[in-house]
């Protein structure tokens, strides 16, 4: 049975087009596996000094610490139990949510989620797929304004999951004709993204 993580990241709650669109892919496939995890709803911390040191274990950390390594490990083992990971990564600013990028920041873990070897870093989550849904006001995909792509396909493969597909929403900011057209085309691609 498929089990499915689903990662909403916009800070437009019930606004946010990226958000209904993971809703709308929710709602195709038939599985009682399903997780979602809204990380702007409940956000999570933003890493710094002490806490890249909890991330690296040991016996001497205090007890922010300690709940920062308990807090990644919950979201590392999400993320090993799924098979599948949805993500939406909305534009702001030409890049990811801040909130997403501290799920990123939490789930990059050497010896758990990679690990370095004399050829480089090897990710040790493998086997599983991914879909990224973006949202964007204007026309991004393909230009050097689109730094969601490679830096997700990076972070991703980075950690062993190279199966990635990618799902755009553009134009939403534009006449009513590019947004719905924009949105048509994203439901499109997940309805068979679900299918298949």
């Amino acid at each position: 049975m498929t089990q499915t993580l689903i990662l909403k990241s916009s800070i437009l709650g019930e606004h946010s087009e990226s958000g209904r669109l993971l809703d709308y892919f929710t709602s195709l496939v038939d599985e009682p596996q399903v997780r979602v995890r809204d990380l702007a709803a409940s956000p999570l911390p933003m890493l710094d000094g002490e806490g890249a040191q909890a991330l690296r274990g040991g016996d001497n950390l205090n007890e922010r610490q300690r709940e920062l390594l308990a807090l990644s490990d919950e979201l590392v083992a999400e993320l090993k139990t799924a098979d599948r990971v949805v993500i939406s990564a909305p534009m702001y600013n030409f890049h990811v949510p801040v909130q997403l990028k501290a799920w990123v920041d939490l789930i990059c873990r050497a010896g758990v989620t990679f690990r370095y070897t004399e050829q480089g870093p090897q990710g040790l989550l493998t086997g599983k797929k991914a879909v990224v849904v973006s949202t964007r006001g204007g026309q991004y995909q393909g230009s050097d304004l689109d730094m969601i792509t490679p830096y997700m396909r990076t972070v991703l493969g980075f950690v062993g999951i190279r199966d990635v597909e990618f799902v755009y929403a553009e134009g939403l900011a534009m006449s009513g004709e590019g947004r719905e057209s924009g949105l048509s085309e994203a439901r499109g691609l997940l309805s068979e993204l679900a299918a298949g």
